[in-house]
Protein backbone atom coordinates (compact mmCIF):
# COMPACT_ATOMS: atom_id res chain seq x y z
CA UNK A 1 0.00 0.00 0.00
CA UNK A 2 1.42 3.60 -1.03
CA UNK A 3 2.41 5.95 1.95
CA UNK A 4 0.29 8.77 2.77
CA UNK A 5 0.50 11.84 -0.16
CA UNK A 6 1.21 15.28 0.81
CA UNK A 7 -2.51 16.43 0.43
CA UNK A 8 -3.08 13.91 3.11
CA UNK A 9 -0.50 15.05 5.72
CA UNK A 10 -2.83 17.58 7.25
CA UNK A 11 -5.07 14.98 8.19
CA UNK A 12 -2.72 13.25 9.47
CA UNK A 13 -1.28 15.88 11.55
CA UNK A 14 -5.47 16.59 12.60
CA UNK A 15 -5.71 12.90 13.49
CA UNK A 16 -2.78 12.94 15.64
CA UNK A 17 -4.23 15.94 17.76
CA UNK A 18 -7.68 14.51 18.19
CA UNK A 19 -5.61 10.93 19.21
CA UNK A 20 -3.55 13.10 22.07
CA UNK A 21 -6.52 15.06 23.15
CA UNK A 22 -8.80 11.82 23.41
CA UNK A 23 -5.94 10.34 25.33
CA UNK A 24 -5.85 12.94 27.58
CA UNK A 25 -9.51 13.08 28.26
CA UNK A 26 -9.40 9.69 28.98
CA UNK A 27 -6.61 9.86 31.75
CA UNK A 28 -8.89 12.49 33.17
CA UNK A 29 -11.83 10.44 33.78
CA UNK A 30 -10.24 7.75 34.89
CA UNK A 31 -8.42 9.93 37.78
CA UNK A 32 -11.56 11.59 38.15
CA UNK A 33 -13.27 8.18 38.44
CA UNK A 34 -10.61 6.54 40.66
CA UNK A 35 -10.58 10.02 43.09
CA UNK A 36 -14.33 9.46 42.85
CA UNK A 37 -14.22 5.45 44.73
CA UNK A 38 -11.13 6.50 47.17
CA UNK A 39 -13.78 9.06 48.49
CA UNK A 40 -16.78 6.79 48.58
CA UNK A 41 -14.40 4.39 50.29
CA UNK A 42 -12.95 6.73 53.01
CA UNK A 43 -14.51 4.75 56.09
CA UNK A 44 -13.96 1.70 54.67
CA UNK A 45 -12.32 -0.05 58.52
CA UNK A 46 -8.33 -0.50 59.03
CA UNK A 47 -7.01 -3.81 58.38
CA UNK A 48 -4.22 -5.27 60.62
CA UNK A 49 -1.30 -3.05 58.03
CA UNK A 50 -2.74 -0.07 58.20
CA UNK A 51 -3.79 -0.93 62.10
CA UNK A 52 -0.16 -1.25 63.27
CA UNK A 53 1.17 2.10 61.33
CA UNK A 54 -1.49 4.17 62.57
CA UNK A 55 -0.98 2.79 66.05
CA UNK A 56 2.80 3.71 65.63
CA UNK A 57 1.93 7.15 64.13
CA UNK A 58 -0.19 7.73 67.41
CA UNK A 59 2.66 6.90 69.46
CA UNK A 60 4.76 8.90 68.15
CA UNK A 61 2.66 11.90 68.01
CA UNK A 62 1.95 11.30 71.84
CA UNK A 63 6.25 11.85 71.90
CA UNK A 64 7.62 7.69 72.18
CA UNK A 65 9.91 6.66 69.92
CA UNK A 66 9.71 3.72 67.48
CA UNK A 67 10.17 0.60 69.23
CA UNK A 68 9.68 1.66 72.48
CA UNK A 69 6.36 0.17 73.25
CA UNK A 70 5.74 -1.47 69.90
CA UNK A 71 7.98 -4.47 68.16
CA UNK A 72 7.29 -5.00 64.72
CA UNK A 73 9.79 -6.57 62.40
CA UNK A 74 9.23 -3.49 59.85
CA UNK A 75 11.50 -0.11 59.60
CA UNK A 76 9.32 2.90 61.15
CA UNK A 77 9.34 4.99 58.15
CA UNK A 78 5.37 4.39 57.39
CA UNK A 79 4.88 5.10 60.42
CA UNK A 80 6.63 8.56 60.40
CA UNK A 81 4.88 9.46 57.12
CA UNK A 82 1.50 7.99 58.81
CA UNK A 83 2.25 10.39 61.62
CA UNK A 84 2.65 12.89 59.10
CA UNK A 85 -0.45 12.46 57.34
CA UNK A 86 -2.58 12.41 60.81
CA UNK A 87 -1.42 15.96 61.40
CA UNK A 88 -2.70 17.08 57.91
CA UNK A 89 -6.00 15.06 57.74
CA UNK A 90 -6.69 14.06 61.48
CA UNK A 91 -6.21 10.62 63.42
CA UNK A 92 -9.39 8.93 62.33
CA UNK A 93 -9.69 5.94 59.50
CA UNK A 94 -10.97 8.79 56.88
CA UNK A 95 -7.59 11.01 57.35
CA UNK A 96 -5.38 8.14 56.81
CA UNK A 97 -7.23 6.88 53.60
CA UNK A 98 -7.27 10.73 52.54
CA UNK A 99 -3.70 10.70 52.76
CA UNK A 100 -3.39 7.41 50.50
CA UNK A 101 -5.43 9.25 48.32
CA UNK A 102 -2.85 12.29 48.48
CA UNK A 103 0.00 9.07 47.87
CA UNK A 104 -1.93 7.54 45.20
CA UNK A 105 -2.71 10.89 42.92
CA UNK A 106 1.42 11.98 43.21
CA UNK A 107 2.20 8.34 42.35
CA UNK A 108 0.06 8.55 39.12
CA UNK A 109 1.51 11.89 38.28
CA UNK A 110 5.47 10.66 38.70
CA UNK A 111 4.24 7.41 36.34
CA UNK A 112 3.22 10.17 34.15
CA UNK A 113 6.50 11.93 34.41
CA UNK A 114 8.56 8.92 33.58
CA UNK A 115 6.49 7.67 30.72
CA UNK A 116 6.98 10.88 29.10
CA UNK A 117 10.66 10.98 29.80
CA UNK A 118 11.28 7.32 28.83
CA UNK A 119 8.24 6.64 25.92
CA UNK A 120 6.76 10.07 24.55
CA UNK A 121 4.33 11.81 25.08
CA UNK A 122 1.75 9.38 23.16
CA UNK A 123 2.61 6.83 25.94
CA UNK A 124 2.45 8.62 28.83
CA UNK A 125 -1.69 9.32 29.32
CA UNK A 126 -1.86 5.33 28.83
CA UNK A 127 0.68 4.35 31.26
CA UNK A 128 -0.69 6.58 34.06
CA UNK A 129 -4.00 5.45 33.33
CA UNK A 130 -2.95 2.08 33.67
CA UNK A 131 -1.26 2.77 37.42
CA UNK A 132 -4.46 4.32 38.90
CA UNK A 133 -6.56 1.76 37.47
CA UNK A 134 -4.09 -1.42 38.69
CA UNK A 135 -3.77 0.33 42.15
CA UNK A 136 -7.02 0.88 42.84
CA UNK A 137 -7.79 -2.88 41.94
CA UNK A 138 -9.15 -5.59 45.07
CA UNK A 139 -6.86 -7.65 43.60
CA UNK A 140 -3.78 -5.86 45.14
CA UNK A 141 -5.66 -4.10 48.13
CA UNK A 142 -5.69 -1.16 46.68
CA UNK A 143 -7.84 1.17 48.69
CA UNK A 144 -6.28 0.23 51.73
CA UNK A 145 -2.28 2.50 52.82
CA UNK A 146 0.05 -0.33 52.61
CA UNK A 147 3.90 0.18 52.65
CA UNK A 148 4.36 -0.79 48.81
CA UNK A 149 2.28 2.90 47.67
CA UNK A 150 5.06 4.34 49.90
CA UNK A 151 7.64 2.78 48.24
CA UNK A 152 6.50 3.30 44.77
CA UNK A 153 6.43 7.23 45.59
CA UNK A 154 10.23 7.63 46.89
CA UNK A 155 11.24 5.11 44.19
CA UNK A 156 9.42 6.90 41.11
CA UNK A 157 11.16 9.82 42.39
CA UNK A 158 14.85 8.49 42.54
CA UNK A 159 14.40 7.04 39.27
CA UNK A 160 13.32 10.66 37.87
CA UNK A 161 16.29 12.17 39.93
CA UNK A 162 18.88 9.20 38.48
CA UNK A 163 17.27 9.71 34.41
CA UNK A 164 17.72 13.84 35.34
CA UNK A 165 21.53 13.25 36.33
CA UNK A 166 22.11 11.41 33.53
CA UNK A 167 21.07 14.37 31.43
CA UNK A 168 22.78 17.38 33.56
CA UNK A 169 25.53 15.56 35.49
CA UNK A 170 24.90 17.75 38.27
CA UNK A 171 26.05 15.94 41.72
CA UNK A 172 23.06 17.01 43.97
CA UNK A 173 20.65 15.63 41.76
CA UNK A 174 21.98 12.12 42.12
CA UNK A 175 22.55 12.56 46.32
CA UNK A 176 18.87 12.93 46.11
CA UNK A 177 18.33 10.29 43.59
CA UNK A 178 20.09 7.79 46.68
CA UNK A 179 18.55 9.57 49.62
CA UNK A 180 14.85 8.93 47.82
CA UNK A 181 16.12 5.07 47.46
CA UNK A 182 16.94 5.30 51.17
CA UNK A 183 13.40 6.02 52.13
CA UNK A 184 12.14 4.14 50.18
CA UNK A 185 14.09 1.27 52.18
CA UNK A 186 12.99 2.59 55.17
CA UNK A 187 9.13 2.46 54.19
CA UNK A 188 9.80 -1.40 54.04
CA UNK A 189 13.04 -3.34 53.47
CA UNK A 190 12.15 -4.86 49.78
CA UNK A 191 13.14 -1.54 48.45
CA UNK A 192 16.66 -2.86 48.62
CA UNK A 193 16.08 -4.56 45.55
CA UNK A 194 15.69 -1.33 43.27
CA UNK A 195 18.57 0.11 44.47
CA UNK A 196 20.54 -2.50 43.28
CA UNK A 197 18.58 -1.67 40.05
CA UNK A 198 19.62 1.58 40.25
CA UNK A 199 23.71 0.69 40.89
CA UNK A 200 23.59 -1.49 37.99
CA UNK A 201 22.03 0.91 35.63
CA UNK A 202 24.76 3.53 37.07
CA UNK A 203 27.77 1.15 36.22
CA UNK A 204 26.55 0.34 32.45
CA UNK A 205 26.38 3.89 32.28
CA UNK A 206 30.24 4.66 33.55
CA UNK A 207 30.96 1.16 31.55
CA UNK A 208 29.78 2.76 28.39
CA UNK A 209 31.96 5.92 28.26
CA UNK A 210 35.29 5.09 26.78
CA UNK A 211 36.86 7.54 28.81
CA UNK A 212 37.88 7.27 32.72
CA UNK A 213 34.99 9.39 34.33
CA UNK A 214 35.92 12.90 35.59
CA UNK A 215 36.55 13.22 39.70
CA UNK A 216 33.30 15.16 39.85
CA UNK A 217 31.64 12.04 38.67
CA UNK A 218 33.46 9.89 41.37
CA UNK A 219 32.05 12.42 43.99
CA UNK A 220 28.14 11.95 42.45
CA UNK A 221 28.44 8.32 42.76
CA UNK A 222 30.48 8.75 46.23
CA UNK A 223 27.19 10.76 47.18
CA UNK A 224 24.63 8.55 45.92
CA UNK A 225 26.17 6.06 48.11
CA UNK A 226 25.62 8.00 50.88
CA UNK A 227 22.38 9.26 49.58
CA UNK A 228 21.05 5.62 50.14
CA UNK A 229 22.45 4.75 53.64
CA UNK A 230 21.59 7.96 54.93
CA UNK A 231 17.93 7.45 56.00
CA UNK A 232 18.90 4.27 57.48
CA UNK A 233 22.03 5.31 59.46
CA UNK A 234 19.61 8.48 60.74
CA UNK A 235 17.15 6.16 62.16
CA UNK A 236 19.66 3.95 63.37
CA UNK A 237 21.24 6.88 65.38
CA UNK A 238 17.93 8.10 66.60
CA UNK A 239 17.23 4.28 68.29
CA UNK A 240 20.64 4.71 69.98
CA UNK A 241 19.84 7.70 71.09
CA UNK A 242 16.43 6.98 72.58
CA UNK A 243 18.28 3.76 73.90
CA UNK A 244 16.00 1.45 71.91
CA UNK A 245 18.77 -0.07 69.61
CA UNK A 246 18.75 -3.27 70.37
CA UNK A 247 14.89 -3.82 70.22
CA UNK A 248 15.38 -2.39 66.91
CA UNK A 249 18.17 -4.63 65.33
CA UNK A 250 16.79 -7.65 66.88
CA UNK A 251 13.15 -7.08 64.99
CA UNK A 252 14.60 -5.52 62.11
CA UNK A 253 17.41 -8.10 61.40
CA UNK A 254 17.79 -10.80 63.61
CA UNK A 255 14.22 -11.75 63.82
CA UNK A 256 13.28 -10.37 60.12
CA UNK A 257 16.30 -12.51 58.60
CA UNK A 258 14.31 -15.78 60.21
CA UNK A 259 11.31 -14.49 58.95
CA UNK A 260 12.34 -13.90 55.51
CA UNK A 261 13.81 -17.55 55.26
CA UNK A 262 10.85 -19.35 56.60
CA UNK A 263 9.94 -20.43 53.69
CA UNK A 264 11.91 -22.36 50.54
CA UNK A 265 11.32 -21.51 47.05
CA UNK A 266 9.35 -24.80 46.65
CA UNK A 267 6.91 -24.58 49.66
CA UNK A 268 6.59 -20.64 48.04
CA UNK A 269 5.56 -21.84 44.16
CA UNK A 270 1.86 -22.59 45.47
CA UNK A 271 1.58 -19.15 47.47
CA UNK A 272 2.60 -17.61 44.27
CA UNK A 273 0.40 -19.34 41.84
CA UNK A 274 -2.08 -18.21 43.93
CA UNK A 275 -1.37 -14.52 43.94
CA UNK A 276 -0.64 -14.77 40.03
CA UNK A 277 -4.38 -16.44 39.94
CA UNK A 278 -5.91 -13.81 42.24
CA UNK A 279 -3.82 -10.75 40.97
CA UNK A 280 -3.05 -11.24 37.35
CA UNK A 281 -5.64 -13.65 35.83
CA UNK A 282 -7.77 -11.76 37.69
CA UNK A 283 -10.54 -9.10 36.76
CA UNK A 284 -7.61 -6.88 35.11
CA UNK A 285 -6.34 -9.70 33.10
CA UNK A 286 -6.52 -7.74 30.06
CA UNK A 287 -4.29 -4.98 31.10
CA UNK A 288 -1.59 -7.52 32.51
CA UNK A 289 -1.82 -8.85 28.81
CA UNK A 290 -0.78 -5.54 27.04
CA UNK A 291 1.70 -5.02 29.43
CA UNK A 292 2.90 -8.51 28.71
CA UNK A 293 2.64 -7.31 25.18
CA UNK A 294 4.88 -4.19 25.57
CA UNK A 295 7.34 -6.52 27.11
CA UNK A 296 8.00 -8.13 24.12
CA UNK A 297 7.65 -5.43 21.81
CA UNK A 298 10.45 -3.87 23.78
CA UNK A 299 12.77 -7.01 21.94
CA UNK A 300 11.31 -5.94 18.48
CA UNK A 301 12.92 -3.06 16.57
CA UNK A 302 10.26 -0.90 18.15
CA UNK A 303 12.20 -1.08 20.99
CA UNK A 304 15.40 0.57 19.66
CA UNK A 305 13.84 3.78 20.49
CA UNK A 306 13.60 3.47 24.26
CA UNK A 307 16.10 2.74 26.95
CA UNK A 308 15.73 -0.79 26.99
CA UNK A 309 18.07 -1.44 30.12
CA UNK A 310 16.14 0.81 31.99
CA UNK A 311 12.65 -0.21 30.95
CA UNK A 312 13.62 -4.14 31.28
CA UNK A 313 15.81 -3.38 34.44
CA UNK A 314 12.86 -1.98 36.00
CA UNK A 315 10.47 -4.55 35.19
CA UNK A 316 12.53 -7.19 36.23
CA UNK A 317 13.61 -5.60 39.71
CA UNK A 318 10.05 -4.29 40.41
CA UNK A 319 9.20 -7.90 39.97
CA UNK A 320 11.93 -9.23 42.67
CA UNK A 321 10.47 -6.99 45.45
CA UNK A 322 7.49 -8.99 45.50
CA UNK A 323 9.64 -12.37 45.90
CA UNK A 324 11.60 -11.70 49.22
CA UNK A 325 10.21 -14.63 51.62
CA UNK A 326 8.12 -15.93 48.92
CA UNK A 327 5.14 -15.09 51.01
CA UNK A 328 3.88 -12.91 47.38
CA UNK A 329 1.09 -11.01 49.36
CA UNK A 330 -1.27 -9.29 46.74
CA UNK A 331 -0.10 -5.78 48.24
CA UNK A 332 3.15 -6.26 47.52
CA UNK A 333 2.34 -6.03 43.83
CA UNK A 334 1.56 -2.38 43.98
CA UNK A 335 5.75 -2.04 43.64
CA UNK A 336 5.17 -3.96 40.29
CA UNK A 337 2.47 -1.94 39.02
CA UNK A 338 4.99 1.19 37.60
CA UNK A 339 6.91 -0.92 35.52
CA UNK A 340 3.62 -2.75 34.27
CA UNK A 341 1.77 0.24 33.39
CA UNK A 342 5.43 1.82 31.72
CA UNK A 343 4.41 -1.39 29.61
CA UNK A 344 1.50 -0.75 28.67
CA UNK A 345 1.87 2.62 27.58
CA UNK A 346 4.85 1.50 25.15
CA UNK A 347 2.04 -1.36 23.80
CA UNK A 348 -0.51 1.14 23.04
CA UNK A 349 2.25 3.46 21.42
CA UNK A 350 3.73 1.37 19.48
CA UNK A 351 1.18 -0.63 18.24
CA UNK A 352 -0.11 3.22 16.91
CA UNK A 353 2.89 3.78 15.55
CA UNK A 354 3.15 0.44 13.64
CA UNK A 355 -0.57 1.22 12.30
CA UNK A 356 0.33 4.28 11.30
CA UNK A 357 3.51 3.21 9.42
CA UNK A 358 1.07 0.80 7.32
CA UNK A 359 -1.11 4.29 5.74
CA UNK A 360 -4.09 2.62 6.63
CA UNK A 361 -6.67 4.92 6.47
CA UNK A 362 -6.85 7.24 9.83
CA UNK A 363 -9.55 5.88 12.28
CA UNK A 364 -7.56 2.63 12.23
CA UNK A 365 -4.86 4.51 14.30
CA UNK A 366 -7.72 4.58 17.16
CA UNK A 367 -7.84 0.72 17.34
CA UNK A 368 -4.83 0.29 20.03
CA UNK A 369 -6.21 2.89 22.25
CA UNK A 370 -10.05 1.04 21.55
CA UNK A 371 -8.52 -2.15 22.86
CA UNK A 372 -6.71 -0.37 25.83
CA UNK A 373 -9.64 1.34 26.78
CA UNK A 374 -11.98 -1.79 26.66
CA UNK A 375 -9.16 -3.61 28.40
CA UNK A 376 -9.56 -0.95 31.21
CA UNK A 377 -13.07 -0.77 30.74
CA UNK A 378 -13.55 -5.04 31.38
CA UNK A 379 -11.68 -4.60 34.93
CA UNK A 380 -13.99 -2.07 35.81
CA UNK A 381 -16.81 -3.75 35.09
CA UNK A 382 -15.73 -6.85 36.91
CA UNK A 383 -15.08 -4.80 39.62
CA UNK A 384 -18.20 -2.89 39.59
CA UNK A 385 -19.27 -3.74 42.44
CA UNK A 386 -16.62 -2.90 44.95
CA UNK A 387 -15.79 0.08 42.63
CA UNK A 388 -19.19 1.88 43.06
CA UNK A 389 -21.99 -0.06 45.12
CA UNK A 390 -20.66 -1.67 48.19
CA UNK A 391 -20.42 0.56 51.21
CA UNK A 392 -17.23 0.76 53.24
CA UNK A 393 -18.34 -2.25 55.35
CA UNK A 394 -18.97 -4.15 52.45
CA UNK A 395 -15.29 -3.70 51.23
CA UNK A 396 -13.93 -4.85 54.33
CA UNK A 397 -15.54 -8.17 54.22
CA UNK A 398 -15.64 -8.83 50.39
CA UNK A 399 -11.48 -8.42 50.61
CA UNK A 400 -11.08 -9.50 54.40
CA UNK A 401 -13.57 -12.55 55.17
CA UNK A 402 -14.73 -13.02 58.35
CA UNK A 403 -11.75 -10.76 60.23
CA UNK A 404 -12.75 -8.35 62.77
CA UNK A 405 -12.10 -5.33 60.69
CA UNK A 406 -15.42 -3.62 61.16
CA UNK A 407 -16.14 -5.24 64.42
CA UNK A 408 -12.87 -3.55 65.55
CA UNK A 409 -14.66 0.16 65.74
CA UNK A 410 -17.14 -1.56 67.81
CA UNK A 411 -15.04 -3.24 70.15
CA UNK A 412 -12.95 -0.34 70.72
CA UNK A 413 -16.31 2.19 71.09
CA UNK A 414 -16.88 -0.52 74.49
CA UNK A 415 -13.20 -0.04 75.88
CA UNK A 416 -13.48 4.19 75.43
CA UNK A 417 -16.79 4.50 77.16
CA UNK A 418 -15.60 1.85 79.72
CA UNK A 419 -12.04 3.26 80.60
CA UNK A 420 -9.87 6.47 81.77
CA UNK A 421 -7.17 7.49 79.40
CA UNK A 422 -4.55 6.04 81.42
CA UNK A 423 -6.00 2.75 81.71
CA UNK A 424 -4.28 0.20 79.61
CA UNK A 425 -5.51 -2.53 77.69
CA UNK A 426 -4.65 -5.65 76.03
CA UNK A 427 -5.33 -7.24 72.70
CA UNK A 428 -4.43 -10.87 72.40
CA UNK A 429 -4.40 -11.42 68.85
CA UNK A 430 -2.79 -9.60 65.73
CA UNK A 431 -5.60 -6.76 65.66
CA UNK A 432 -3.17 -3.81 66.54
CA UNK A 433 -6.54 -1.23 65.10
CA UNK A 434 -8.04 -1.76 68.22
CA UNK A 435 -5.48 0.12 70.24
CA UNK A 436 -4.90 2.89 67.49
CA UNK A 437 -9.17 3.34 67.81
CA UNK A 438 -9.67 3.42 71.63
CA UNK A 439 -6.12 5.36 71.76
CA UNK A 440 -5.57 3.73 75.15
CA UNK A 441 -2.03 2.38 76.52
CA UNK A 442 -0.99 -1.35 75.44
CA UNK A 443 -0.07 -3.66 78.29
CA UNK A 444 2.37 -5.65 75.81
CA UNK A 445 4.58 -4.33 72.88
CA UNK A 446 3.58 -7.73 70.94
CA UNK A 447 1.20 -6.28 68.34
CA UNK A 448 1.14 -9.22 66.39
CA UNK A 449 0.83 -12.84 67.22
CA UNK A 450 2.42 -13.81 64.22
CA UNK A 451 5.98 -14.56 65.89
CA UNK A 452 4.86 -15.95 68.58
CA UNK A 453 3.41 -19.03 66.41
CA UNK A 454 5.94 -19.55 64.04
CA UNK A 455 8.66 -22.24 63.90
CA UNK A 456 11.79 -20.05 64.38
CA UNK A 457 13.98 -20.22 67.49
CA UNK A 458 12.64 -16.83 69.27
CA UNK A 459 8.78 -17.82 68.99
CA UNK A 460 9.20 -19.54 73.21
CA UNK A 461 10.66 -16.78 74.22
CA UNK A 462 8.72 -14.03 72.89
CA UNK A 463 5.08 -15.79 74.22
CA UNK A 464 7.31 -15.71 78.09
CA UNK A 465 7.85 -11.90 77.72
CA UNK A 466 4.47 -11.62 76.47
CA UNK A 467 3.06 -13.16 79.36
CA UNK A 468 5.61 -11.40 82.10
CA UNK A 469 4.13 -7.96 80.33
CA UNK A 470 1.00 -8.53 80.47
CA UNK A 471 1.07 -9.95 84.06
CA UNK A 472 3.07 -6.58 84.81
CA UNK A 473 0.71 -4.24 83.29
CA UNK A 474 -2.69 -5.87 84.84
CA UNK A 475 -4.56 -4.03 81.99
CA UNK A 476 -8.37 -3.03 82.54
CA UNK A 477 -9.77 -5.02 79.91
CA UNK A 478 -8.16 -8.17 77.91
CA UNK A 479 -9.49 -8.52 74.19
CA UNK A 480 -8.77 -12.25 72.94
CA UNK A 481 -8.99 -12.92 69.48
CA UNK A 482 -10.05 -15.75 67.99
CA UNK A 483 -9.77 -15.48 64.49
CA UNK A 484 -7.31 -18.40 62.51
CA UNK A 485 -5.50 -15.34 60.39
CA UNK A 486 -4.86 -13.17 63.51
CA UNK A 487 -2.49 -16.37 64.93
CA UNK A 488 -1.50 -18.46 61.78
CA UNK A 489 -1.32 -20.81 64.59
CA UNK A 490 0.18 -24.52 62.87
CA UNK A 491 0.33 -27.95 64.54
CA UNK A 492 3.90 -27.17 65.66
CA UNK A 493 3.26 -23.78 67.18
CA UNK A 494 4.68 -23.59 70.64
CA UNK A 495 1.34 -23.45 73.04
CA UNK A 496 3.09 -21.79 75.85
CA UNK A 497 0.52 -18.87 75.75
CA UNK A 498 -2.12 -20.97 75.65
CA UNK A 499 -1.85 -23.02 78.38
CA UNK A 500 -1.20 -19.89 80.65
CA UNK A 501 -4.34 -18.19 79.40
CA UNK A 502 -6.06 -21.01 80.18
CA UNK A 503 -5.40 -20.42 83.58
CA UNK A 504 -4.70 -16.78 84.13
CA UNK A 505 -8.06 -15.17 82.47
CA UNK A 506 -10.33 -17.05 84.42
CA UNK A 507 -9.04 -16.45 87.55
CA UNK A 508 -8.37 -12.51 86.76
CA UNK A 509 -11.13 -11.99 84.46
CA UNK A 510 -14.37 -11.73 83.66
CA UNK A 511 -15.94 -12.34 80.02
CA UNK A 512 -18.00 -8.85 79.57
CA UNK A 513 -18.32 -9.02 75.43
CA UNK A 514 -18.23 -11.65 72.93
CA UNK A 515 -18.59 -10.95 68.88
CA UNK A 516 -19.55 -13.47 67.10
CA UNK A 517 -18.86 -13.73 63.01
CA UNK A 518 -20.93 -16.74 61.61
CA UNK A 519 -20.69 -14.84 58.47
CA UNK A 520 -19.18 -11.99 56.09
CA UNK A 521 -23.26 -10.46 56.37
CA UNK A 522 -23.65 -11.34 59.86
CA UNK A 523 -22.05 -10.48 63.50
CA UNK A 524 -23.26 -11.01 66.72
CA UNK A 525 -22.69 -8.22 69.36
CA UNK A 526 -23.40 -9.63 73.02
CA UNK A 527 -22.00 -7.19 76.22
CA UNK A 528 -22.68 -7.37 79.72
CA UNK A 529 -24.90 -9.22 81.25
CA UNK A 530 -25.98 -10.32 77.88
CA UNK A 531 -22.82 -12.47 77.94
CA UNK A 532 -23.68 -14.69 80.85
CA UNK A 533 -23.67 -18.57 80.02
CA UNK A 534 -22.92 -17.54 76.86
CA UNK A 535 -19.63 -18.68 74.30
CA UNK A 536 -19.20 -18.04 70.95
CA UNK A 537 -19.96 -20.67 68.40
CA UNK A 538 -18.71 -19.03 64.77
CA UNK A 539 -14.68 -19.71 63.62
CA UNK A 540 -14.39 -16.06 64.25
CA UNK A 541 -15.00 -14.55 67.60
CA UNK A 542 -13.55 -12.33 70.00
CA UNK A 543 -14.21 -12.51 73.62
CA UNK A 544 -13.46 -9.35 75.46
CA UNK A 545 -12.53 -9.54 79.49
CA UNK A 546 -12.82 -7.16 82.26
CA UNK A 547 -10.25 -7.07 85.44
CA UNK A 548 -11.60 -8.50 88.76
CA UNK A 549 -12.39 -5.95 91.36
Amino acid sequence: MNPPSGSEKPQIVASDRFLSAFRLIFLALVLAGATYVRIRLLDVPLERDEGEYAYLGQLLLKGFSPFQLVYSMKLPGVGIVYALIMQIFGETVRGIHLGLLAINIANALLVYLLARRLLGRDAAPVSCATFVILSLSSTVLGVFAHATHLVVLFSLLAFLALLRWLENRKTAILFLSGTFLGLAIIMKQHAAILTIFALLYLIRDAARSDAPPPRSQFTAYTLFLTGICLPYALTACWMAVTGNFGTFWFWTASYSSKYASKLTLFEGLPVFNDSIGHVVLGPQLPLWLLGALGGGLLFSSSGRRTDRAFLCGLTVFSFLTVCPGFYFRYHYFITFLPAVALLTGFAVATTERIVSATGWANPFRFIPLCIFIASAGYGCYQERGYLFSESPFQVSRTINGVNPFPESLQIARYLREHTSATDTITIIGSEPQIYFYTGRPAGTSYIYMYGLMEQQPYAESMQAEMIRQIDKARSKYIVVVNTPASWLQTQDSPDLIFHWMAEFLPANYTPVGIIDIPSITKTEYLWDSQVAGRIPESVSSVIVYQRKN
